[in-house]
């Protein structure tokens, strides 16, 4: 399909990226080659703090703002909701302000979580938002403070993310997780009963770098495609790896973990495709690339 719209311009855009370091951001800066990124770390800015991040902004000037900064761990926002909502809904409002005081665009980023999987079919970005623990709560409250705020906004619901940056953290993402369990010869329990799309943050970067260059302003998804359980990925990763762990199914009532989870959320690119875009690769090759790049694979 021949895209129906152009490219703003042709220069490159002045970025401002903020979670610089996590895996997203580390694949953004990989990615957006053809343009002029100032990429800050939460240590260098922190979204919370009004005053800096208006400062900042006002003194840079930049063209987008990228916001890949989060307080993601969804157990822990269940003991901290003020933090999950200092960052993820308060920071958001921060940087809504400030984009839309000098007219730059904003990139935000939300989550398959703020949907309550009662579905069973892929969600569409028209689908209404049911979020179910405090972690969705507050990123729902992030992409209306960005509706609410902007009118030049890029905001992207994603999915079951992982990425290669920092991959020798402990627990940086699931893949990684599932590996070093392994390589400690510890038993693995993974749930059944839980259904996603596990999505490469280089896929997704590679995907967003058209998108962000246009004025196709709005609400997207945007995964790589397919689903499964998690167990199911769990068990590609090691069929992909060459390794026989003890790993054993389990359930979400089992597993008794502080902050609910979506039975379903898988999302549909509805909204990217309509935009001209193709359809972004199967989450089985996204995960075999991955394996092969950190060397895990045959």
């Amino acid at each position: 399909m021949l895209l129906q719209w152009a490219a703003r311009d042709n220069h490159p855009m002045r970025i401002l990226l903020l979670g610089a370091g996590g895996q997203l951001a580390t694949d953004l800066l990989a990615t957006l080659t053809g343009d002029k990124l100032f990429p800050f770390t939460h240590g260098e800015l922190d979204i919370a703090d009004a005053a800096t991040v208006r400062s900042r902004v006002l003194n840079m000037r930049p063209d987008a703002i990228i916001n890949t900064a989060a307080f993601h761990r969804v157990d822990d926002c269940e003991d901290q909701p003020e933090q999950a909502f200092a960052v993820n809904a308060v920071g958001v409002y921060h940087l809504a302000r400030a984009a839309a005081e000098i007219g730059a665009v904003l990139v935000h980023f939300s989550t398959d979580y703020v949907f309550d999987g009662i579905k069973g079919s892929p969600y569409v970005e028209a689908d209404a938002p049911n979020p179910q623990s405090v972690y969705a709560l507050s990123k729902r409250a992030g992409e209306l403070i960005v509706q609410r705020c902007c009118q030049r906004y890029f905001l992207i619901r994603t999915c079951g993310l992982y990425g290669l940056a920092n991959r020798r953290g402990k627990g940086t993402n699931f893949v990684e997780t599932m590996l070093q369990l392994a390589a400690e010869n510890k038993p693995i329990r993974v749930v059944t009963d839980q259904v996603l799309t596990p999505t490469s943050s280089a896929d997704l970067a590679r995907a967003l770098n058209p998108l962000i260059h246009t004025d196709r302003f709005g609400l997207y998804h945007l995964t790589n495609t397919g689903q499964c359980s998690w167990f199911e990925f769990a068990q590609e990763i090691f069929r992909l790896a060459r390794l026989s762990p003890a790993l054993q199914p389990t359930t979400s009532e089992a597993l008794a973990r502080k902050a609910r989870r979506p039975a379903y959320s898988v999302l549909d690119n509805a909204n990217y495709r309509a935009a001209g875009f193709p359809e972004m690769r199967p989450w089985q090759q996204a995960l075999a690339d991955y394996l092969r790049q950190r060397g895990t694979s045959a």
